[in-house]
């Protein structure tokens, strides 16, 4: 924690009239304030004077070092105030003192006071550093001077932080599509950390795989983990460390919780030995979460097949020719054959890598096997979507009921439990499942669900539309988000392609409601807002619903309902229109294998103008916002 990133230039009051200690503390206190890192200065101010009864804190040498941890502040800071004649501070020495620096810290902050009233008395002793500071011409050479002591004091804090560097925190973020979330987290929580003075190191679980590994030195030193990861996470490597694992969510809206779990030794140890949740909080949903996180690990390995796969399906039909052979269209011309077989083959993947990856999120690397094995029996039997679901939740407990089954075993056999005793009996189990149990009735339910669909009036389509596009904006890309996008996927795999329209629809429609909203009433948005209007744009046209998240997490009251409602209203109107999409991602760059394009262009920009108008009408002016 630096002294230097501690302070700030409006925190800062050079060549101050003297005054009564009461009368300095509260300059001081205005000083703190200045920063807003004060959630209640009257409390601050009581805590300051409160330990001021009890010693004083004019440390002697003309300097006063006023203090306190508090409920009444936010982030670690300090101010500074030279007064040059000096004043009275009831210093311990008698004499007059010249330079104040106040310390605000929170009241969890452990033993933050401690430490910054070491360094600072550590520079400080320097009588040259004192009079270099008091003959300052202005803040900036006030801290020029602050941070060439402070190098010269604590070097090891400036060096570069490279492979081999120690970080207070380590952190993992990943979300099931690896494009918003899981950066947002890593932003979220290496601000926060920077806000209250700890060194953090974050990996990431995008989609392009996994960045800024941590390394085995860096884990061995940081005083704990943090996985914000709603999709499966490796944890072997943390054992014997402090541990917080939560959904990534919690990692863009509750950082400084999250830090201080591990900076107050409140999280608990991890054992790699039991296969546990650590959440510092039982909530009721926990089951839920849990139930979810399981899922979206699945589904984030299965995505890249579905959207590849997809789209060279779609691409296959958009180079064929219909006449030719309408029984085989797809696949009618040479050059359709090719990207329909390829496509085919990454599409047919889609069900044993979701089974496959929930598996092993519930029992590691023995269910994958499993998990595989059985979303492949529930493809080839009928059962689908749902089918491959329920296989890959029951594989990974058949290897838990295994592990148990298995314990008393010598220790001389733990070798041939996952490469023989485990995939050899799961394997068998899940097939004997899916055969003989599931397969049957869910093929049935599938073939009664799909033929409902295809027979479904104008009524009850519009219902169908309304609910799916609402459901893409009411957490964007959360649980309810994915619910509707996997209904999606699902539906296309089981041949209807409208459904996959109307949640595409929906989920467009967010972000390009606030770029509108922006262009059109700008007085409702701060100049930085407006300054999104290219990058909301951008992602509404491809389908990235999240990019609507910042402003819906400053302001859920007004965005979420208006951008709920233009979603709806872009889902409906695709059903109603009969628009249908082979393709499960592209957002507008798939335009061309959509049927009744123009109308399904259209479907989307009057849910997104919707939206746009309600977003005016409720939002207040960017002036009145305080």
């Amino acid at each position: 924690m630096k002294i230097i990133d501690l302070l700030s230039e409006s925190s800062i009051e050079l060549n101050a009239r003297a005054g009564s200690k009461e009368d300095l503390i509260d300059r001081l206190v205005d000083l703190m304030d200045n920063s807003q890192v004060l959630v209640d200065k009257d409390l601050y101010k009581s805590d300051v004077l409160k330990r001021e009864v009890s010693s004083t804190t004019g440390i002697g040498e003309g300097v006063a070092i006023p203090h306190a941890k508090s409920k009444g502040v936010k982030t670690p800071h300090l101010a500074a105030m030279t007064i040059k004649e000096g004043a009275d501070f009831d210093s311990l020495d008698g004499e007059l003192a010249h330079l104040f620096f106040m310390i605000a810290v929170p009241e969890k902050a452990s033993d933050d006071h401690i430490v910054l009233l070491q360094r600072l008395s550590t520079m400080l002793m320097d009588a040259d550093f004192r009079n270099a500071l008091l003959g300052a011409k202005n803040t900036e050479e006030f801290l020029k001077i602050i941070e060439a002591k402070e190098i010269e004091k604590f070097p090891d804090d400036f060096e570069a932080k490279d492979s081999n560097s120690t970080y207070d925190i380590l952190a993992i973020t990943g979300c099931p599509t690896g494009i918003a979330h899981t950066f947002m987290a890593k932003e979220a929580l290496e601000n926060k950390a920077k806000d209250l003075g700890y060194t953090i190191k974050v990996e990431t679980h995008g989609s392009t795989g996994i960045e800024n590994a941590l390394s085995k030195e860096e884990i061995d030193k940081a005083k704990g983990i943090i996985i914000a990861s709603d999709v499966g996470v490796e944890k072997s490597r943390f054992n014997g460390k402090r541990l917080v694992e939560t959904k990534v969510s919690d990692g863009i809206n509750k950082p400084k919780d999250l830090i201080n779990l591990i900076i107050d030794a409140k999280a608990p140890v991890y054992k790699s030995d039991k296969r546990i949740e650590i959440r510092e909080e039982k909530a009721p949903s926990s089951l839920g979460q849990t139930i979810y996180k399981h899922l979206m690990n699945g589904v984030s390995h299965m995505l890249p097949f579905v959207v590849g796969g997809g789209i060279l399906i779609a691409i296959a039909f958009l180079l064929d020719d219909y006449t030719i052979d309408p029984a085989n269209f797809g696949s009618n011309t040479p050059i359709a054959a090719i990207f329909n077989k390829i496509g085919g083959a990454a599409f047919g993947f889609m069900l044993p890598i979701l089974s496959g990856f929930i598996a092993m999120s519930i029992a590691d690397r023995p269910g994958l096997t499993v998990g595989f094995v059985g979303g492949f029996l529930a493809n080839e039997g009928g059962a689908g979507f749902l089918g491959a679901l329920i296989a890959g939740f029951l594989s990974g407990l058949i290897i838990i009921l295994l592990r148990k089954i298995t314990k008393p075993l010598p220790k001389s056999m733990d070798g041939l439990k996952p490469i023989l005793i485990f995939p050899l009996v799961g394997i068998l189990t899940i097939g004997l499942i899916m055969l003989l149990l599931l397969n049957p009735p869910l093929a049935g339910l599938n073939l009664a669900i799909t033929n409902f669909l295809n027979n479904m009036g104008s009524a009850s389509k519009i219902v169908l539309g309304l609910l799916l596009g609402g459901m893409m904006a009411i957490d964007m890309g959360g649980p309810i988000n994915k619910a509707a996008y996997i209904f999606g996927t699902a539906s296309l795999a089981e041949g209807s392609s409208m459904i996959m329209a109307a949640v595409m629809a929906g989920g467009m429609v967010p972000p390009l409601a606030l770029a509108i909203s922006m262009i059109i009433f700008k007085n409702k948005y701060t100049d930085k807002e407006r300054q999104t209007i290219p990058t909301n744009i951008i992602m509404g046209l491809s389908f990235i619903t999240e990019g609507a998240i910042p402003f819906a997490a400053a302001d859920p009251l007004r965005v979420i309902p208006a951008s709920v409602v233009g979603s709806a209203i872009s889902g409906m109107l695709s059903m109603i229109f009969s628009c249908a999409l082979i393709a499960p991602h592209g957002g507008m760059w798939v335009i061309g294998v959509i049927d009744n394009p123009l109308f399904y262009i259209l479907s989307i920009l009057v849910g997104s103008i919707v939206g746009a108008l309600l977003l005016g009408l409720v939002k207040k002016d960017a002036n009145k916002i305080r």
